[in-house]
Parts: C-alpha cells; structure tokens; sequence
C-alpha cells in the first residue's frame, strides 16, 4: 500500500467493531457504514464544495413531482395524496421557494378536494377520513392559502373535524386514526396539531388523553404506537380504569416524535386540571438517554436511526433530530432554561469561572446542544442528497419527497435553535382579549366554559411563544457549508415555518 494510501486510510473512522457472533444486521451494519465513509471528502477536496446544500436540483426536483405530477413508484402511496403536497410545499417552504398563485390554486383546489363530508380530509377524493392526512391536508393549506373565498382557509369545516375528532376518540383517551381503525399515537399528534391550529381545542376533546400519551412510554425511554389496556376478566368488553397498560412494541423515532410533540401540546391542559387532579408524567431521563442513542457513530456519520441496532435514516433527521427542539420546553436544556436557573446558582458559576479568559472577556461555557448538530449536518450534506436532485434515507437509495422533506427539516433544525420564550408566552397570554369568542360553535356545554377559555388562551399562547434565537440566526458559524445553506427555521411542534404556524393561527383565533 503507497504511503498516501495508508495515511488516507488511518484516518478513516472505525467501523463497529464485531463480537465474534456475525449476523445478517451486523452484516448489514458494516456494509452500510463502508458505503457512508465513501462520502467522505477526500484530504484534497475543498472545505467548501463537499458540504454544499445543492438546492437548485433539489428544487427542479420538487417541481418536477409538483408539475408534471409522480411517477409510477407512488402508485402505492393512492391514499397519502395530502401527503405527498405537502411533503413538496414543506420542502420549498424550508428552501425559500415560493409558489406562482397558479400552482398554489391548483393545490388548495386539490386539497379542498380531499376534504369528507363528515369532517376531516381523507387520502383522496371520496376516500375515508383519516387523522393523518388531515393534519397533512391544513398544513398544505397553512402553507399555500389564505383568508377570503377560495384561499381555502374559509372553506375549511372546523365545526366538521371537530365533530369527526370526537367520533374516534376512545374511553382511555386515546383516538382510531379513522373509523374502524387502530390507535397510533402518530395519529393523536396529527389531532392536536389541527385542533391546536385551527382553534377547536376543548377539554372534552383530549380529556384522558395525557394519560394514554404517558402510557406508551417504552422501558427504553422512547416511545411505541399505542398500549395494551387491561380488561376485566369478568367483562371483556370493559377497560379497567387505573390499571397497567404496558407499551405495545418497541420504541421508535417516529413514535417518540409524535409522543413528545403531543405531550408539549397538552401541556397547557395539565396545567389547568385542579390540584387535587392526579397529574400523569413521563420519564424525562430515559427519554434523553434514547433520543442520544439514537444518533449514528462517527463511522455512520452522525445521522440518526430509529430504533435500537437499526441503520441510520435520513428521515430520522427530524423525527429524532426533531424532538431534542421539544424537550426544552419541557424543561430539558436550552438557553431559556440555563436562563432560569436561581441567580445564587449563575452567580457561583460566574465566579468559579473567573479568570477563564478568551479574547479579552470573561468566558463562561454554556452548552445547549444535546446532540451533535454539525454530525447531523455532515450527514444529510454528505450521504442524504442524491446527485440528480431530492434527498435520500442514505446511499444508495433512491431520492423521494417524503426523505426529501425530512432531511431537510432535519437540517433546518440542526441549524436554528428555536425555544419556547417564557416571555413571549407570558406576552401573549396576558394580551389575549377575554370576549375573544370562536367564530364557530363547537357545543362546548356550559360547564366547561372557564376552562375552555383559559384553555383557548394558553393553547395559542403556547403554540405561538416559540422564538428563534437571534444570536444563532444572525451568524453563520453554526451552518455547515456557510451562509447558502441556511433554510428557513421550522417550528419544532408543527413541521411548518415559524411564519406559516403563525399565520393560520392568528387567522383562526380571531386575531
């Protein structure tokens, strides 16, 4: 071997080392992780060009599927059709790209198509209403519509999803993804979403459903799709309330996602119940424990799998990437919360580090990342594009909208840091106008009514309280491959711009 040869090599990270047991998965692992290391720059290469985010290709690929329409490898995904717009407006939304009104029309008109009878959009036209691509349905129209006739915003039957929302919703507080369906947690977060967004959030919708959420918590720390509920040995029809409802299955990204954006939505329902009301919770620890171990090894290049001794995957690049952004606002690092800490605390910090000098100032090293961001970058920059256009699950598969989409949002998260502001919030909340009424009544029976108006308040304070940082946003230092790669920050709840969120809520509380 030349010595340039060896010199090259020696720098290559170690594969997974093997335990003398092989298998077809760690056969699989080593190949995969051989195939990821031949995407890294050669010593030569320049420090820009490996790392550049190759929009142009990645747009006349989304507009290709948009335009002239999918090919025949879509056939299957028939009833995701909200699905695949909106992984295409997401993806330009991320990139910058704004629609012509004629695309957008074409859309909203299709979307609007979409929409059932009875409430809720379904995975085409005069297909069953559907969870899941309800919330597909209004953040497509989030994205591309507007207020007035024909922007598809008034055309939306708020009154309808809410009614089709409590059709499916079970005993334990958790909801069929459609009628005659299962329970998934996936389709719990589409329903808060919407119902958060579109201002039909009551406390009869999600009563008990805090509970169910805390239940599919795995030993792991992550979460499965739903739990087992216990029946009475007498009356098998009969759900005994109270009892043990262990996890179905194993944890896994997208599940945890969903989980813990869900948990964070319901946030300001646990805080409204009576102090005498057993309040559920969730095991913060283990769950950051699962999350970090899901992010890939150097060899792996810093992308993320979805369960336990499973590859990467560039669309975990969201679905875990994604729920680190959640877990500051329930307490779990970030800024924000480094800033609330007691002041006797920072004053002991400050003054232990006294001393430590860089560049002339005091230094004090505060760490807010709880994975490894630049990894995460490196990863989708290096072995999620596909050279023709559109983003990939890793080499050498395929491109496709849907890892288009979440490599992307992936991305975008890795580069912003966005927070849930407790001054933003606490802002809101007091500016919010008490006669503030829905525009449509959902039958919120009296009883309920105080709680359903504080309820509204906090709902949209919390949604909306999500602030970037303006430090971070201003510099470029933390964007891998310099200023043009930097997209569009994503809100970590919704999956839609800080814009888009912002906009179809404002529209449809009234304010």
């Amino acid at each position: 071997m030349a010595a340039e040869e060896q010199k090259e090599t020696a720098t290559l990270p170690k594969l997974t080392p093997f335990d003398n047991h092989p298998t077809p998965t760690s056969d699989v692992q080593h190949e995969t992780e051989e195939i990821l290391l031949e995407h890294l720059p050669s010593p030569d290469a320049t420090a820009q060009s490996p790392y550049a985010l190759n929009k142009s290709v990645h747009i006349q690929f989304l507009a290709k599927h948009l335009i002239k329409g999918l090919n025949a490898r879509y056939i299957s995904q028939d009833a995701s059709q909200p699905w695949l717009l909106f992984w295409i407006l997401q993806a330009f939304s991320c990139m910058g790209v704004v629609l012509d009104p004629d695309n957008c029309q074409r859309a909203i008109d299709k979307i609007l198509a979409c929409q059932h009878p009875a409430g809720g959009f379904s995975g085409g036209p005069g297909q069953a209403a559907h969870l899941l691509t309800t919330y597909a349905s209004v953040c497509a129209l989030a994205i591309i519509g507007r207020p007035g006739k024909g922007g598809g915003w008034e055309e939306i039957d708020r009154k309808a999803i809410y009614d089709f929302f409590l059709s499916v919703k079970q005993k334990d507080g958790s909801f069929l993804v459609a009628h005659h369906s299962e329970v998934d947690v996936r389709g719990i977060y589409c329903l808060l979403v919407v119902a958060t967004l579109l201002d039909i959030l009551t406390p009869e919708l999600i009563a008990g459903t805090p509970e169910f959420i805390a239940s599919c918590q795995t030993y792991e720390g992550g979460f499965s799709s739903s739990s087992f509920p216990s029946y009475d040995p007498h009356n098998p029809q009969k759900i005994l309330e109270g009892s043990p409802r262990p996890a179905l299955g194993e944890a896994h990204g997208g599940y945890t996602f969903c989980a813990v954006a869900s948990w964070v939505l319901l946030q300001p329902y646990i805080k409204l119940l009576p102090p005498e009301a057993p309040k559920p919770s969730i095991d913060l620890k283990a769950l950051l424990r699962w999350l970090v171990l899901m992010q890939g090894t150097e060899s792996e290049l810093g992308g993320f799998r979805g369960r336990t001794n499973k590859l990467v995957d560039g669309c975990y690049s969201w679905w875990c990437g994604g729920a680190f952004g959640l877990l500051e606002a329930l307490g779990v690092g970030g800024l924000e919360n480094a800033k609330s800490v007691s002041e006797e605390v920072i004053d002991q910090e400050e003054e232990a580090l006294k001393g430590l000098k860089i560049g002339g100032g005091d230094w004090v090293d505060i760490d807010d990342e709880l994975f490894n961001s630049k990894a995460l970058q490196e990863y989708i920059l290096l072995a999620g594009q596909a050279p023709d256009g559109g983003l990939r699950d890793k080499p050498p598969k395929a491109p496709d909208v849907y890892h288009t989409l979440y490599c992307l949002s992936g991305l975008s998260i890795a580069q912003h840091h966005v927070f849930p502001s407790t001054s933003k919030c606490k802002k809101l909340s007091e500016a919010w106008n008490p006669f503030n009424e829905r525009k449509i009544d959902l039958g919120v029976s009296s009883e309920d009514k105080d709680l359903n108006a504080s309820l509204r308040r906090e709902a949209y304070a919390a949604i909306l309280s999500w602030d970037e940082d303006i430090a971070r946003a201003s510099s470029y230092a933390h964007i891998v491959g310099g200023k043009d790669n930097r997209l569009n920050a994503t809100h970590p709840i919704t999956n839609l711009t800080m814009t888009h969120t912002e906009g179809i809520a404002k529209w449809a509380y009234g304010l």
